[in-house]
């Protein structure tokens, strides 16, 4: 269209033809929703065509075998989000629900992979009889149990810090609680909750081998992944599988950071809390590439539209108050112990259960060395989180500062959590048996591999959302050193690094399972601690000793928050808020 013509049409109508920025977006979306229609389909294929196609350790399977999964990743991830919002919302707004939700939460991620497919994969598979979408669900059910518990933390943390002066502007605007919901807590809680996605995603690949491979009975799914890849390569002892495991981990991370995360983290720029712009705001060139596009822009538009108009209702939806507003009335206090007796006859039936349960096959010696074990890996697990904490909190800071440096960054830390520990058994397992060296001491870095990068993370969300004027004004005040780190930037970063904490810590627990036993074709190395007893009883299939374990592993994260991370949290919210 010559220039001429382009000058006569109306505005509206210039907007509509694409440019050369559509004719490079488009084909990259249409590529990727044929991919994404092309594995969706495939989950309604027949169950029986797993096993007349089984998992084949040629290379060339990996390209599906990696749509598969990150297919049930983010579709994992998706759930996850809407979990987060639901669940932390009333946990943190909701003085009766938090005391309750929040419990719940830590038992929740307490919990290990295993336990959750042990007990849905028979729900999922009878909701769709014959049919590979069962165990789809299945498995982005247990990815899901991987993704959700520290996304919740996250913005549970953030909504109980929300500056107070911002709570009292939304009072003047006379916004409603929907809107407030929409218009002020989830863009504050946006920079945590991205960082935490990452963490996620990147995280889910630790558990992908245990959700791809199902085992029902005495029958195993072994569902197209990269997981179910790496599962038969560690059985077969083939290196050079794993080799092109990790290779196609590699592409696969870097693809969808740079599809997806780094777009959202320099969306998410707009959101942090200061009242002067920073020098280097984060950067990404396929954020760059749809704003400069006129044709996709306007197929967008429609949407972005609508959600401003559903976050803009003056809905008259009731969400709970706030945690910090108090009433004292005969009314309420009636109703807190009605709660409490509910929540203790609730708790109460649940124990009585899992004690009958447990007793008909174990002892009260059995249960007390059951808790010795959980003693070990409790000093083990706390042990290795103090190292992480000193590690990863300084180097943190010094990348959430400097956004060109983050974005170097991100690729590398996002692959180094998304590295399975699974991976490194094999070097583990060789240089120990080779060394004739102790699996007490040596297993135990295998514990903190995957779990560690959650401090680290939230340390760098937390350094990229504090306010650039409080840094200019610590800098015209001349602090420098240590006091710098005491009086500036520790308080800053404090509520995300309890919440880095509190979620390294529980995934630690639950990271045992795997790293205190460990194989590598017929070698088999245990570590004494709560994490091998769970994993050997679950291979012997008794069913009361894996409840048991599961019960003082989650008995003792609950007490370990309780006394610990809990009052930390208290700290941050009463002591250490923006305001």
């Amino acid at each position: 269209m010559t220039t001429a013509v382009r000058h006569f049409m109306p505005a509206t109508a210039r907007r509509l033809i694409p440019n050369r920025w559509d004719l490079i977006a488009f084909p990259l979306i249409l590529g990727f929703l044929l991919m994404a229609t092309t594995g969706i389909r495939e989950t309604w294929a027949p169950i029986t065509a797993l096993q007349t196609a089984p998992i084949s350790l040629e290379p060339g399977n990996l390209p599906e075998y990696a749509l598969r999964t990150t297919l049930r990743m983010l579709a994992a991830m998706a759930a996850a989000l809407a979990f987060t919002l639901v669940y932390g919302t009333l946990a943190a707004k909701s003085r009766r629900a938090g005391l309750l939700l929040v419990p719940i939460l830590d038992i929740l991620q307490s919990v290990p992979v295993l336990g959750y497919i042990s007990f849905t994969v028979t729900f999922f598979l009878a909701l769709f009889p014959g049919r590979v979408l069962g165990a789809e669900f299945a498995a982005i059910f247990a990815i899901f149990t991987s993704q959700a518990w520290n996304m919740t933390f996250s913005f549970y943390q953030s909504l109980r810090t929300v500056p107070r002066d911002l709570q009292e502007v939304s009072v003047n605007l006379r916004l409603t609680a929907w809107q407030k919901f929409w218009k002020l807590e989830v863009p504050y809680a946006m920079p945590g909750m991205i960082w935490n996605m990452m963490m996620s995603m990147s995280g889910g690949w630790f558990f992908v081998v245990a959700s791809e491979a199902i085992t029902v009975g005495d029958k195993t799914v072994m569902l197209p992944g990269v997981g179910s890849y790496l599962a038969l390569a560690i059985q077969n002892k083939d290196l050079a599988a794993v080799g092109w495991v990790i290779l196609t981990m590699s592409v696969v991370i870097l693809i969808y950071d740079q599809f997806l995360f780094r777009p959202l983290v320099a969306w998410a720029d707009k959101f942090r809390l200061e009242d002067t712009a920073s020098q280097h705001a984060p950067e990404s060139w396929v954020l760059n590439l749809i704003q400069r596009t006129h044709f996709i822009q306007q197929l967008l538009k429609p949407f972005g539209k609508l959600l401003k108009k559903i976050a803009r209702l003056r809905l008259n939806v009731s969400l709970p108050k706030g945690i910090h507003s108090e009433d004292h009335t005969p009314v309420s206090r009636g109703i807190d112990v009605l709660w409490w007796a509910l929540v203790a006859l609730l708790a109460a039936a649940v124990a009585s259960k899992l004690v009958h349960f447990i007793a008909t096959e174990v002892g009260a010696w059995e249960v007390l060395r059951v808790f010795g074990l959980g003693l070990i890996t409790l000093v083990r697990v706390s042990l290795l989180i103090a190292v992480a904490s000193v590690i990863w909190v300084p180097l943190g800071v010094l990348i959430g500062l400097r956004p060109r440096l983050a974005e170097k960054v991100q690729p590398l830390a996002q692959f180094l959590a998304a590295f399975p520990a699974n991976l490194l058994f094999p070097v583990f397992v060789i240089f120990i048996v080779h060394y004739k060296l102790n699996p007490d001491i040596w297993l135990s870095p295998l514990i903190v591999l995957g779990t560690q990068w959650y401090i680290l993370f939230n340390v760098i969300a937390g350094a990229t959302a504090f306010p650039n004027d409080f840094r200019e004004a610590a800098a015209n005040f001349r602090i420098r050193g240590w006091q710098w780190w005491r009086k500036v930037m520790l308080p800053g970063i404090f509520p995300y690094y309890v919440t880095g904490a509190i979620t390294a810590s529980g995934g630690a627990w639950n990271a045992s399972i795997v790293s205190e036993f460990v194989s590598w074709g017929d070698d088999k190395l245990a570590a004494h601690g709560l994490g091998a007893y769970i994993a050997q009883t679950t291979a012997a299939g008794d069913y009361p000793k894996i409840l048991l374990g599961i019960v003082v592993m989650s008995l003792f994260v609950v007490l370990f928050n309780r006394l610990l991370w809990r009052p930390m949290y208290a700290i941050a919210e009463n002591k250490l808020r923006l305001n």
